[in-house]
């Protein structure tokens, strides 16, 4: 997070992006409070999102969403973000760990179109969901990969598979941004509301698109911004690592897809998770 000693003490930066947290740490005369202070860049973000996703995943059971990790859903929330996006059946399959440890804003499986034999690769798997469930969709002649930059989590996702007693899957540390996977090594790549947390997604979308077999499938549940969305909410460091603010819009999320080498683009709108945001289902297939 950068700096904000021209308004904060130190001790209090943490919260200072709070919205609720301004009046008290930050002085009414100050040009550069909070988040505002300044651009985060892309290392910032990165840091701010493993700090809270880390969070989250030694916090399962409490109810953890990706807009506020750490935090009890609330009934309206619980419709938007989480294991209640999956059908019974599926969250029956797996732990209740790997369900409660779901923090996305959609059901990825839903719309991939797995078949039986095909490489999956979920980008920033959290708790293991979607690649378990990917596994047992592509069966014991398929493999799904796991990408988390989160130890907390990876260890939580290999416990989860321990308990769902399935095989054919591999995790991976690292970040979506440089994937640890050679070119051209799988059909699909999947995700749940983690693109929208990168500060570099172009780097994300031309990565999915190395990694992406020709004629491979771009199949992701994201968060995507209103057109209007206010400069306050993007500038909102808090948002940036709870799915809101770092959202593309519909038109940025095309463009960038097409600008990575990827094609037949569809982007719809499945729910509202914000007034200024949207969960949306987006594909795309690399030629």
């Amino acid at each position: 997070m950068a700096e904000l000693t021209d308004c904060c003490a130190p001790e209090q930066q943490a919260e200072c992006c709070e919205p609720s947290a301004k009046d008290e740490c930050c002085s009414p005369e100050s040009s550069s409070c909070g988040c505002s202070a300044g651009e985060a860049s892309a290392e910032e973000i990165r840091e701010a999102v493993r700090s809270r996703y880390a969070a989250a995943a030694t916090s399962v059971g409490a109810g953890t969403s990706c807009c506020a990790p750490g935090t009890a859903l609330s009934d309206e929330e619980a419709e938007v973000f989480g294991a209640g996006l999956y059908d019974e059946a599926a969250r029956g399959e797996l732990p209740d760990t790997a369900t409660m440890a779901s923090l996305g804003c959609g059901n990825p499986i839903a719309v991939a179109e797995l078949g039986a034999g095909e490489t999956v690769l979920d980008l920033g798997s959290g708790g293991g969901i979607d690649v378990l469930l990917s596994a047992k969709r592509v069966g014991p002649s398929g493999k799904a990969y796991g990408l988390d930059m989160t130890d907390e989590m990876l260890a939580l996702a290999r416990e989860n598979q321990r308990k769902a007693g399935v095989e054919n899957v591999e995790w991976l540390r690292g970040e979506i941004e440089a994937i640890p996977l050679p070119a051209a090594t799988v059909d699909v790549v999947i995700s749940n509301c983690v693109i929208n947390l990168s500060g570099d997604k172009p780097a994300v979308l031309a990565e999915a698109a190395r990694v992406l077999k020709p004629g491979g499938r771009f199949a992701v549940s994201d968060v995507i911004a209103d057109e209007d969305m206010d400069a306050a909410t993007r500038a909102e460091m808090a948002k940036w690592t709870g799915c809101i603010a770092g959202a593309l819009t519909r038109r940025q999320f095309e463009a960038a897809l097409l600008a990575a080498g990827l094609e037949d683009v569809e982007i719809t709108v499945s729910h509202r998770v914000h007034e200024k945001a949207a969960s949306a289902i987006i594909r795309a297939r690399k030629h």
